[in-house]
């Protein structure tokens, strides 16, 4: 697996799209931030943004009303 992000926000209808594919850890998490912090994220237009990495393991989720989440593979692990 190769330092290679993609990051994907969802909306409200059901419907997503990839904002970012192939990139570097960097620039996913700043496009994370800026899909979590953007108007329709905050109208609740946006309903969820996730980082998943070159294996497609999600390694960030942000969800409307929730913020930063866990998958349930991730709870309770130190």
């Amino acid at each position: 697996m190769r330092d290679e992000f993609s990051v994907a926000q969802f909306f409200i209808d059901g419907s997503y799209e990839y904002v970012r594919r192939f990139v570097g850890a960097e620039e996913a998490v700043r496009a994370a931030r800026h899909y979590t912090t953007s108007v329709a994220a905050k109208l609740g237009v946006v309903t969820r943004v996730i980082i998943t990495d070159g294996g497609d393991f999600i390694n960030f989720e942000w969800k409307f009303g929730e913020g930063v989440t866990y998958t349930p593979e991730m709870r309770g692990r130190q």
